[in-house]
């Protein structure tokens, strides 16, 4: 497959993993890369600039084909050192960067005079074109049935893949809710040139997270998912689980709540012990509507190679029955 997010990535099909937090470590962006897609390297779960380097290291022990780092920019009034993790990405070799949250205006030309390029996660048309103006080399846009923080407009990919696609000039990767080849099918149709999957990839082999979190993924269909913080305007979609019924019944009761009432719930720490222990209703566990999609627990090139060919037969498909 042949898209500008292939020539530009250096990669053979246009699937990215990612950038998830805790999910994101070598053993899997490895081996996405490794079959074809980009694997993405969570720069802010190493707790340290150090400790990426390290694991920007040890991905490279296990292939020799491109991957990237993602670096999540999120407001908080004491701040990670942003800066020294992408110096350590990019003083390890590393030349692709996917930025999420905030603006990575400040850190761009740092990064291409470096050589790197830069691919900016967003959940709006607005965000895309500010991006853009900005010197992003890609925009990887979430429609509302993502996992992680969608935005707060609620629309869906089929509405706005092809608005961003209209809208920018570079190329765009569709991201949320796509798990099948008929789902990159469909975001090809739509304009993409490319697909990021997050929750599809931890449910593969090789995803560094425990079984028992892999089962729930598996069992889940596509109305087990809930939308957090919404009464904060953060909002965030993660597995149906106690936890997550937990918030939302703190959100809705009279009165409302502060995220003060939600931190003991939703800690970091938490969510990730949940996927380490694979007690899936000690903490949260993000996932997007595409669990309702998820059949088996494959390798990674097993996956890969699986949606390459179903997408191709759902193009072929279409054509003949337009043909027809």
């Amino acid at each position: 497959m042949k898209t500008r997010v292939t020539e530009l990535l250096g990669i053979r099909y246009p699937i990215i993993q990612g950038g998830m937090q805790w999910v994101g470590r070598a053993e899997l962006a490895a081996a996405v890369s490794n079959a074809g897609g980009l694997g993405i390297l969570t720069a802010l779960t190493q707790p340290d600039p150090e400790a990426l380097r390290a694991e920007i290291a040890r991905c490279r022990q296990m292939t020799d084909a491109p991957f990237g780092v993602n670096l999540t920019i999120l407001p908080s009034t004491q701040p990670p050192p942003y800066e020294a993790y992408l110096d350590a990405a990019l003083d390890s070799g590393v030349r692709i960067i996917e930025t999420a949250g905030r603006s990575p205006k400040e850190f761009i030309a740092k990064a291409k005079a470096a050589g790197a390029v830069i691919v900016h996660k967003c959940t709006a048309v607005r965000h895309a074109l500010s991006a853009e103006r900005a010197g992003v080399d890609a925009i990887s846009i979430d429609g509302f049935e993502a996992a992680g923080h969608p935005g707060e407009d609620d629309v869906g990919g089929l509405v706005l893949f092809p608005a961003a696609a209209r809208a920018v000039k570079v190329p765009l990767i569709a991201s949320g809710g796509i798990g099948t080849g008929r789902g990159m099918a469909a975001a090809m149709m739509l304009g993409a040139e490319g697909v990021n999957m997050g929750t599809r990839f931890c449910a593969t082999r090789e995803a560094p997270i425990h079984d028992a979190i892999k089962r729930a993924l598996l069992d889940a269909s596509e109305c087990d998912t809930k939308l957090i913080f919404r009464t904060l305007r953060n909002t965030g979609r993660v597995l149906k689980n106690r936890i997550s019924q937990e918030v939302v019944a703190l959100e809705t009761r009279p009165g409302g709540c502060t995220f003060a009432d939600l931190q003991p719930l939703v800690a970091g720490a938490r969510g990730r012990g949940a996927l380490q222990s694979g007690e899936v209703d000690e903490g949260l566990v993000w996932a997007s509507q595409v669990v309702g999609l998820v059949e088996d627990i494959p390798t990674c090139a097993e996956l890969i190679d699986r949606m390459v060919r179903e997408c191709r037969e759902a193009m072929l498909n279409g054509l003949r029955a337009f043909a027809a």
